[in-house]
């Protein structure tokens, strides 16, 4: 027990009762450290501090979406390297310029030479501008092509049924595209698979040609990886980079979601074809009829070669 230390308070005649030896406690070593840090040494580390998270900052945030921040201040042309441009467009564009976008859409150096239109949703839904967007892209000279995106709340077989309904593919048309993004969380890896076969399977026994799938890059991967898979076009959604991550072979890469064009009010996708303009018309349906036959076996030829 500590000894009592009676004190006198000077004027007042008070007594003040002080425990303990009366002595003040030595400040802690980190406290002692930071007291004997100079002024400099602060603006120092607060230079360092800030210096980090910047950097941390970039690297996590504007670093991964670097072409997306070019995209944005009206740099859209990523990447180099690919002449067949092309877009991808539903109602969320509104109403097109079309004559504007013939005439001054330019991505980089390269006109649009392909326009992608979305023309329904799950067993029910139609893209309220499907049917003028894809009679106008037609109209304009643009090769055109029809995408359904997958719905998780339909069976689909109905979403199939759907989809061949509204859409009246003719010759010169690229082949049916199925947008497929989620996945249901009530089915397993493998029902889901054989759900999407199942849609590809109505649509190709309707079209005579195999559809296209379009999706993104991880969930390729994670669920339409199987062998089974890669005998159908592949469409790949891969943003903000500036090449393809994907080993296997794909045919369309949208490669921004944040692509500037005349005619159009606000954004639109841009995609490239992995090809020459002459390897997206032999894709079309009919070409053997609107390319002609001589030409095609031709090139057939050059590839064996």
């Amino acid at each position: 027990m500590s000894k009592k230390h009676v004190a006198r308070r000077k004027h007042t005649g008070t007594n003040q009762t002080v425990h303990g030896s009366g002595r003040s406690k030595r400040p802690g070593v980190v406290t002692a450290f930071f007291r004997r840090i100079p002024s400099w040494g602060w603006w120092f580390g607060g230079l360092v501090v800030v210096a980090v998270y910047i950097w941390l900052f970039y690297y996590f945030f504007i670093g991964p979406f670097g072409f997306r921040w070019r995209a944005l201040y009206g740099d859209s042309s990523y990447p180099d390297g690919y002449e067949i441009h092309g877009i991808d467009i539903s109602h969320y564009q509104g109403h097109i310029n079309w004559d504007e976008l013939k005439d001054k859409g330019m991505i980089g150096r390269y006109p649009v030479r392909f326009v992608m239109i979305k023309a329904t949703e799950g067993a029910t839904r139609t893209d309220e501008n499907f049917r003028e967007n894809f009679h106008q892209a037609r109209e304009y000279g643009f090769t055109r092509g029809a995408y359904h995106f997958y719905s998780v709340h339909s069976p689909a077989a109905r979403q199939a049924q759907h989809f061949i309904s509204q859409v009246k593919l003719e010759n010169g048309d690229l082949p049916p595209v199925l947008d497929v993004e989620h996945k249901p969380k009530e089915q397993t890896d493998e029902e889901f698979k054989a759900s999407v076969l199942k849609w590809l399977d109505l649509v190709e026994w309707h079209y005579k040609v195999k559809p296209i799938i379009y999706t993104y890059y991880k969930f390729k991967m994670k669920y339409l990886s199987d062998p089974v898979f890669d005998q159908y076009p592949y469409w790949i959604a891969h943003y903000y980079v500036d090449s393809v991550e994907y080993k296997g072979r794909w045919k369309f890469w949208q490669h921004t979601d944040v692509g500037k064009l005349p005619g159009i009010k606000g954004h639109v996708d841009f995609n490239i074809y992995n090809g020459s303009y002459y390897d997206l018309r032999q894709m079309t349906i009919g070409s053997l009829e609107t390319i002609g036959e001589k030409a095609y076996n031709e090139s057939e030829e050059k590839r064996e070669r």
